[in-house]
């Protein structure tokens, strides 16, 4: 892959992104110096050659990683400033974020026009939709479909490795697409952000198929949204970078979505749980995870009864919308139904058995609508004995979350265990002195249990035949965010699994 000095300075001009050149102490608006290619992009000052392109970005950034970089014999650089540094050339952009999006699409040569992309966002249920969707593809393109998910990616169909973010940085974003296409993968799922569309990593990436899931106040902090308002708005964003839209009606101000997609002339698809004059909606089959999709018209033709490995009907939804995508993606129903019966979703509604009958849950339900559904879940299905909880929240941000949890254990839980799950910067019991304060029910018994792994065999040991336990957050992650580090952690149902077999 390489880009040239040429080309980077016609895309700037044509996306009205450049602000000058930096040359031996003085400012142009043409390129001052020879054309010259390279051959490497990057954001780590400790990952440069003389043939880098670096971005000087972030709001930590500082210039003596630049500076750092021009040791190791970096010659150009992009930034926002100029700096004065002896640098053979500085581009100077309006924004190093879309510059970076706009230089790394043409470095790597648009591999988004290679593949059939398909973004699904919504508070929740983002996961979960992606790998129905990918088991679906699955079985139509012969494992070539590529996965971007907040919990595991794959660039091969196969194999799979931790994300770092829901959804990429720009750079990454399609040095992962490049990837994908070399290795002979025809479609793209993934998850699309609102700091995504907040911070320019998606800026001017257009999906075949955009779908809103749903939304609910959540990362609402000093370092992600200030408001709900904030984090609706860049959640829409998608809308407008979609060429057919797929709506959950039963959305929070969905009115909203379907007028901007109606000025926006986006062909769009709704579906409900509930709401007939929804386009499709599901209603309960015979057993327990069957659905039966119904329609007044039926343009897809996937009206169709349909099996899920998963439990709960909250992930009904999540399936209508991952069905609608694969029908407008031409993909057979016969071969939906079979993509969809085989699909499992690492961390989702696992369940396990403890040896003296009583039911063990493990979901990845981080915030409080999710957290909602797998409790109530849990109170339908074993209304006989207690609902215990092994519950945290995460540090440095989606504050609001701690609130939410407290409020959702007073109605739904009966033993309360609060322990760590990523407290990055912060102390884990001050997280979890946070979730307590809203537990206002006196009724429900609590715990403070840091270290996550005793946490979880605490409640199974307190757990008689007619209880059950909820292992909630983090689900099969191998990682604990701490103090900027990703510490190894063995999951939450691996330290389930490997207890009840002690």
């Amino acid at each position: 892959m390489t880009i040239s000095l040429q080309q980077i300075e016609q895309l700037l001009k044509e996306n009205n992104l450049l602000k000058e050149f930096t040359h031996e102490n003085s400012w142009h608006y043409d390129l001052p110096v020879e054309n010259k290619t390279l051959t490497h992009l990057s954001y780590d000052s400790r990952n440069v050659t003389s043939e880098t392109l670096f971005f000087c970005k972030g709001a930590s950034f500082k210039e003596e990683y630049l500076m750092s970089a021009l040791t190791e014999g970096l010659q150009i650089y992009v930034s926002e400033i100029p700096f004065d540094v002896d640098a053979h050339l500085g581009i100077i952009v309006t924004d190093i974020r879309k510059a970076m999006a706009i230089l790394s699409m043409g470095f790597y040569d648009y591999p988004q026009s290679k593949l059939k992309l398909v973004a699904f966002t919504g508070t929740k249920g983002k996961t979960t939709s992606a790998y129905f969707l990918k088991y679906m593809l699955d079985e139509y393109n012969n494992q070539k479909t590529a996965m971007f998910s907040t919990m595991n990616s794959t660039l091969d169909g196969k194999t799979y490795f931790k994300s770092h973010l829901t959804t990429p940085e720009s750079l990454d974003l399609y040095r992962m697409m490049n990837e994908a296409v070399t290795n002979g993968m025809t479609h793209l799922v993934m998850e699309v952000s609102s700091q995504a569309y907040k911070l320019n990593r998606v800026y001017q990436l257009t999906f075949d198929i955009g779908i809103f899931l749903n939304i609910s106040p959540d990362h609402i902090s000093p370092i992600e949204h200030p408001t709900f308002d904030d984090y609706y708005y860049c959640k829409r964003q998608l809308i407008h970078h979609s060429k057919q839209f797929i709506v959950n009606l039963d959305t929070r101000n969905v009115q909203l979505i379907l007028e901007e997609a109606q000025n926006s002339q986006i062909p769009t698809v709704t579906y409900s749980a509930t709401n007939k004059q929804a386009d499709y909606h599901w209603e309960k089959g015979s057993t327990s995870t069957s659905f039966e999709v119904k329609s007044n018209q039926d343009s897809l033709n996937l009206c169709a009864t349909y099996e899920l490995g998963l439990m709960g009907d909250f992930n009904k939804d999540n399936a209508l919308a991952s069905i609608i995508a694969a029908r407008l993606l031409d993909v057979p129903i016969e071969t939906c139904q079979k993509g969809l019966k085989k699909a499992t979703v690492p961390g989702r509604m696992e369940q396990l058995t403890q040896k003296n009958g009583s039911k063990v849950y493990i979901d990845y339900a981080h915030n409080k609508v999710s957290l909602t559904n797998l409790l109530s879940f849990a109170k339908q299905e074993h209304h006989d004995g207690r609902i215990i909880t092994v519950i945290g929240s995460t540090g440095d941000k989606a504050i609001s979350r701690r609130k939410d949890f407290g409020e959702v254990l007073n109605d739904y839980t009966d033993v309360a265990i609060l322990t760590s799950d990523d407290p990055g910067n912060e102390h884990p019991h001050d997280i979890a002195k946070e979730i307590s304060r809203y537990i206002v029910n006196d009724s429900v018994e609590q715990h403070i249990e840091l270290d996550r792994e005793t946490a979880i065999k605490k409640a199974l040991s307190m757990a008689t035949s007619q209880d059950t336990v909820i292992l909630a957050g983090k689900g099969r992650d191998l990682y604990q965010k701490i103090a900027g580090e990703d510490v190894a952690y063995a999951g939450d149902f691996t330290i389930a699994e490997r207890t009840i077999n002690e």
